[in-house]
């Protein structure tokens, strides 16, 4: 099994001790190194060669986002981890290539599952984020939809996503395994033609399945 190495950036002491506990219990995740502000992070990142960065916004000199640009393209897959989901952050964050968007509140079983759909080649956003964002749209018409039906139960499902259900909170509602409800998320993203659980979230609205 290959193991994802991990550098935290982040100007709390708690919370990179917080989130190396969390993803060094991984069999398949360790973290590598540490930083508590961006310009320190572009050296460890240069010296150890990750393949994911844990990046906070709000930091001294060089932000989350800055390192997030000078990052863009050097190899290492960045996942920004904030307490604060203003627009313009998230917005940034994405524009400027960053694999994901997570706030901290959101709990261990999102980080580790952001990190894991980083290596993957996917973007996940916490879902309080992605719900919002959908909402504030002012048009979804242009959203792709794929030719296959889904079966009763993606919809179910899909529709769970759109309201911000993580595999775990969708496998406790449903009475399904957290591994079931990642299949069908896949199955149910190779239907719609769409890359990741936004954009599974963005059909559910578009179809108008999601209750207001």
């Amino acid at each position: 099994m290959s193991t994802t190495r991990i550098v935290i950036v982040d100007d709390q002491e708690n919370v990179r001790a917080g989130f190396r506990l969390v993803l060094d219990s991984q069999p398949d995740m360790s973290v590598v190194g540490e930083a508590a502000d961006g310009a320190a992070a572009l050296e460890v990142v240069r010296r150890l060669r990750p393949d994911v960065v844990l990046a906070d916004v709000r930091m001294p000199g060089v932000d989350g986002l800055e390192l997030t640009r000078r990052l863009a393209g050097t190899g290492p897959r960045v996942i920004v981890v904030t307490t604060f989901d203003h627009d313009e952050y998230v917005t940034g964050a994405l524009r400027d290539g960053a694999c994901g968007f997570l706030l901290k509140r959101s709990g261990p079983t999102l980080l580790i599952e952001a990190v894991r759909a980083a290596m993957a080649g996917d973007t996940l956003i916490s879902p309080q984020v992605t719900v919002r964002l959908l909402r504030r749209m002012p048009s979804l018409s242009a959203v792709p939809v794929g030719n296959a039906p889904l079966t009763a139960r993606e919809l179910e499902i899909a529709v769970a996503v759109a309201q911000g259900g993580t595999n775990a909170g969708i496998a406790r509602e449903l009475g399904l395994s957290a591994g079931t409800v990642k299949t069908h998320v896949a199955h149910i993203q190779a239907k719609l033609g769409v890359r990741n659980r936004v954009g599974i979230a963005a059909w559910a609205w578009a179809a108008g399945r999601v209750p207001k």
